[in-house]
């Protein structure tokens, strides 16, 4: 499956209302719409990622953001195929060390003694491409009592999350992604860092039917959390939690609305760089 890239360069008139920064965010959710995956801050813009098949150059170029007068901003479209991820992930994937409890590394870097140590494969770009909501949602599983419980890692892309529940001690995890490239590097992972009893499927929400989940970590994009926010918490009991990443600080209002209608208390949330992560627990 190839990926599309479209790069955006923002740049604000000395007369605008709004900073590039909110013209980003507003961006984001414009893409978000129309089925883009990732989007990864630059200097100078942004660049956001669409499987192929996704790919409508026509609407990206129709967003409003694109045409407000307070802003000059241009794009170019770049094809990512399947068999250069590995190489760019090589590039500019580095090791993410979180609390000085944790590094998710991959198998070309060098070990450091730590309390968990995750080796990833470096085979696809999007699975940790945001170090912001990865690096929020190892903090927060870290602070979260998983020992002999039932974890979900929803949308679980490299299977990194998946792979921390089971060194601290999780009695059964399961990591779910759609895409089968994420669901092929998740097993090859869990296989590297000898977590056997994690079991791995590929799918979406309707593969929580007659679920039950004492942890639910769901780092995905705002528009599928929100679509998919019923499925998880039906498969949550009182006193379960749910940690939620993927989204910018300006989205909360639209996923903490959401988790509230459904039941969900909020414990705690972080910030990193304008992402934003929560926690709930079940009431």
């Amino acid at each position: 499956m190839n990926y599309i890239e479209v790069n955006f360069n923002i740049i604000a008139n000395e007369s605008a209302e709004i900073n590039a920064q909110m013209a980003r965010e507003i961006l984001v959710a414009e893409l978000g719409a129309l089925n883009f995956e990732s989007f990864v801050n630059t200097a100078t813009g942004l660049h956001a990622y669409v499987q192929e098949g996704d790919f409508v150059e026509e609407e990206v170029r129709d967003l409003y953001i694109l045409h407000n007068s307070d802003f000059t901003i241009s794009m170019d479209v770049v094809t990512i195929e399947q068999q250069n991820w590995n190489a760019e992930w090589e590039k500019n994937f580095e090791p993410i060390e979180v609390d000085g409890k944790c590094i998710v590394r991959a198998p070309f870097h060098d070990k450091i003694e730590v309390d968990f140590d995750i080796v990833i494969e470096p085979k696809m770009s999007f699975g940790t491409g945001h170090h912001e909501t990865t690096h929020q949602m190892i903090a927060q599983l870290l602070n979260i009592d998983v020992s002999g419980k039932r974890v979900l890692d929803m949308g679980c892309g490299t299977g990194i999350l998946a792979i921390l529940a089971c060194m601290k001690g999780a009695n059964s995890i399961t990591g779910i992604d759609i895409d089968e490239l994420a669901y092929e590097n998740t097993l090859e992972n869990v296989r590297k860092n000898k977590c056997s009893q994690i079991i791995v499927k590929q799918g979406g929400a309707e593969l929580l039917n007659n679920c039950s989940y004492d942890v639910i970590l769901a780092n995905i994009n705002r528009n599928i959390l929100l679509n998919d926010m019923e499925a998880y918490t039906n498969a949550m009991r009182r006193g379960s939690q749910i940690a939620f990443s993927g989204f910018y600080t300006s989205d909360i209002s639209h996923i903490d609305t959401k988790a509230r209608t459904l039941g969900l208390s909020l414990l705690r949330q972080s910030e990193k760089n304008n992402w934003a992560a929560l926690v709930y627990q079940m009431g």
